[in-house]
């Protein structure tokens, strides 16, 4: 279920992103690399995306077959 109306992620994806996020800041600041932490990070923003499209599709399948 959607932390708010207005976006698709979860608490939990919140939560995992805000604190990849400070991971990716600690990471900058001693100059390494943060090209997977910031993969991760898109990965869970898609799959939010397609989870909560999925759900507009069927919801809309629904609503035409009455």
């Amino acid at each position: 279920m959607p932390a708010t109306n207005h976006d698709p992620h979860t608490w939990r994806e919140i939560a995992q992103t805000v604190a990849i996020g400070a991971r990716i800041q600690r990471k900058k600041a001693r100059g390494k690399s943060t090209r997977a932490l910031e993969k991760r990070a898109e990965e869970i923003a898609a799959k939010a995306q397609e989870r909560e499209a999925k759900k507009a599709r069927e919801a809309e399948a629904r609503r035409k077959k009455k």
